[in-house]
């Protein structure tokens, strides 16, 4: 069904998932983007590598994330979920501006088992604290374990938690000031998701005193 405006309002009922989910991505913006390494089971040193715009911070204490995930069809999980669900553990990556194109490739859908890395120019590097590796591109990496799953809506989307257990962050960006970690968001530079084949560049920063 085409979209009909009146008075510049949508009315989300009259319309179909798919329909609802681009006029969404393209409201709900800039979103970030959790690009994530998995191990996919039963292969040892075989990693998933998808990113994810449905995914925020939820909470401090416990350290929790959260991502929605799909499915690849109406009976097949999508291989980010069956490896989270599986195995427990994963690797969650804030990508910058230069990784967008080869984030942009792990997107693909693949064969459950063929790993994504086998398609980009991308070295992993161990991950102290993590079982998984990570991508050595990336200046912020967290490990994560599950913490728990709901599944929600008709076509069983997955609302996934997940617990931060350690954070890399690189040299170049991060120092201590009056005993708090700053991390320089100019030298971290990420990327945000908006709609369509669209990206959000880092800009300007405006800071603005919150109220004692």
């Amino acid at each position: 069904m085409q979209f009909k405006r009146e008075m510049a309002t949508f009315n989300l009922s009259d319309y179909s998932a798919n329909s609802v989910y681009h006029l969404m991505t393209q409201t709900v913006v800039p979103r970030p983007i959790a690009w994530i390494l998995t191990g996919n089971s039963g292969a040892e040193d075989s990693y998933n590598l998808a990113p994810f715009s449905y995914f925020t911070a939820l909470a401090s204490d416990p350290p929790l994330i959260v991502i929605s995930i799909g499915k690849k069809s109406e009976s097949t999980l999508k291989d980010t979920r069956k490896n989270i669900l599986d195995n427990k553990d994963f690797v969650i990556h804030i990508a910058s501006r230069g990784s967008a194109e080869n984030m942009t490739k792990t997107a693909a859908s693949l064969d459950y088992g063929s790993s994504e890395l086998e398609h980009i120019e991308e070295e992993l590097k161990d991950f102290p604290g993590s079982p998984l590796p990570r991508l050595g591109s990336c200046k912020v990496a967290m490990h994560c374990e599950y913490y728990d799953c709901h599944s929600i809506g008709p076509n069983d989307q997955a609302v996934i938690y997940g617990q931060i257990r350690t954070i890399f962050v690189d040299d170049s960006i991060v120092e201590i000031s009056d005993k708090r970690v700053v991390v320089d968001a100019k030298g971290l530079d990420p990327l945000a998701r908006l709609g369509g084949s669209q990206y959000s560049l880092f800009g300007d920063i405006k800071e603005v005193k919150r109220p004692g």
